[in-house]
């Protein structure tokens, strides 16, 4: 059976997609980016006057994604500690690899699923993050 999932915390879905599905006891979770619920605001970024970016914190966006995948997981009846993989999306490696793996080392110091990290050229919004996560219910 085939549950789809919504978090009224999370950020609305930028497309024709749930926040999550749940199949089995296994819950995956859909593209999760930094974006706040019910605004266009997205943390740690700052944008010209054509919606470019021209600077981000790359910091501030680790923790607000994080944030939201929590926010995901609890509305889906799941929780941080239930995550078995994570694959990350970044905009810049270079630059922002080192930054991310310290913070993500700070939210997993006890539960430490798979994780895959790949560079990629844009994101659908001015992000520079996203999180695709497996976790059980």
């Amino acid at each position: 059976m085939n549950n789809v999932i919504s978090s009224n915390e999370a950020p609305e879905p930028v497309g024709a997609y749930p926040h999550a599905r749940k199949v089995g006891n296994l819950l995956f979770l859909s593209g999760v980016g930094p974006r706040k619920r019910g605004s266009k605001e997205i943390p740690g970024v700052t944008l010209d006057a054509t919606g470019l970016i021209v600077n981000y914190d790359i910091a501030t966006q680790c923790h607000s994604v994080f944030n939201n995948v929590k926010l995901i997981l609890e509305a889906s009846g799941s929780k941080w500690e239930n995550l078995v993989d994570v694959t990350v999306f970044l905009t810049n490696m270079k630059k922002d690899f080192a930054t991310f793996n310290k913070i993500y080392a700070e939210y997993f110091k006890e539960n430490q699923p798979c994780r895959t990290t790949v560079e990629i050229n844009a994101l659908p919004t001015p992000i520079a993050i996203e999180l695709k996560c497996i976790a059980t219910v």
